[in-house]
């Protein structure tokens, strides 16, 4: 498996437990929009603990006699978690004044609290999200508690002042993923669930983007840019090819833009210069082609490279908390193992 290097590698962390209890990890999922309030589909806001995304998918499915295609959510999260997402139910035969039955069911018979609920168009998809807001509390620490708030907080000030690097997080890219990923893509190995095809081959893609990583962070190119990066712009999201390294560092020093980092597929927009070279070398050295990748509908895309969050220490009667908000797609366990230092956080 991939060893990841720290951002804040010449920092003690602070050791301890991650996810003791259901609570000691909690997490906010921020929506892209707001429900409109008229529509076929009912957008159902939720609190639940001890069940994941997709078996709460399921038995909402089961419980409205829908086909699981009816019900849709932005993002997955886990049975470890006290969670707060949106779900989407295509209801469009229940009246809007019966909205009240929607949520008394789905409270008496789901382990979930049900925060609002109204109406919308469209169904909600994969990636209708602006990201996350996470409460985590780190406990059975082997340092005092105040020893640990000033670690956490000498960690906290050095990612919020240089960032760190946007890894894919282990539960993504677990070395049994990224092997039979690699072994679908080459056809030596047959799936034929189609979620779990589309999981392994992804996972490979991005065991690709996490070695983009780790070689662009231990060549030094994370503190600069590199000419030929396609950088991306933090206020807009807009994406643009860094001719002139030495007219761009001041922006990216400012946290005005930040590199992208490759998901590999034939549509990706690739880096020129030093930056693309360093990309195509890591995808010809691997052992895949751009056809294994078109034979799986592999598009391409980019990944933002560099993740500045700000992160909120406290000390909490079990431990230290941490308070921050991530972009959709970055992982709260590459935050966490830069403070525990412990390749293990679940």
């Amino acid at each position: 498996m991939l060893k990841l290097p720290y951002a804040t590698g010449g920092l003690p962390g602070i050791g301890g437990t991650i996810r003791e209890l259901s609570g000691d990890f909690v997490v906010e999922e921020i929506p892209a929009f707001e429900a409109s309030g008229a529509g076929e589909h009912v957008f159902v806001n939720i609190t639940k603990r001890e069940v994941n995304t997709r078996e709460l998918a399921r038995r909402m499915a089961a419980l409205f006699d829908l086909p699981i295609t009816a019900v849709g959510y932005a993002g997955l999260k886990d049975r470890n978690s006290v969670s707060t997402q949106t779900f989407s139910l295509h209801l469009p035969d229940v009246e809007p004044g019966r909205l009240s039955d929607v949520e008394g069911l789905l409270s008496a018979e789901l382990p979930v609290r049900v925060n609002w609920i109204r109406r919308h168009a469209r169904k909600l998809r994969t990636g209708h999200l602006r990201g996350n807001r996470f409460t985590i509390n780190v406990t059975g620490l082997e340092i005092g508690v105040d020893e640990a708030v000033e670690r956490a907080r000498a960690i906290s000030e050095a990612l919020k002042a240089h960032g760190m690097p946007n890894f894919y997080g282990p539960q993504r890219v677990d070395s049994v993923n990224v092997r039979n990923g690699l072994e679908v893509l080459k056809g030596r190995r047959r799936v034929q669930s189609r979620w779990l095809r589309r999981l392994l081959v992804s996972s490979y893609i991005d065991h690709l983007c996490n070695l983009y990583l780790v070689r662009r962070l231990e060549a030094g190119g994370f503190s600069r840019l590199m000419e030929g990066d396609i950088a991306r712009k933090e206020s807009t999201g807009g994406m643009f090819t860094v001719e002139d390294v030495e007219a761009e560092q001041p922006r990216y020093e400012a946290h005005e833009i930040s590199f992208t980092a490759p998901i590999y597929g034939p549509k990706m927009w690739w880096a020129s210069g030093p930056s693309g070279e360093l990309e195509k070398e890591i995808f010809e050295d691997s052992e895949i082609t751009m056809d294994d990748l078109k034979r799986f509908k592999v598009l391409g895309s980019r990944r933002l490279g560099r993740l500045l969050p700000e992160i909120r220490v406290h000390a909490v009667g079990r431990g230290v908390q941490l308070r921050f908000f991530l972009p959709k797609g970055a992982y709260a366990t590459v935050v966490l193992r830069e403070f525990t230092k412990d390749e293990e956080v679940p």
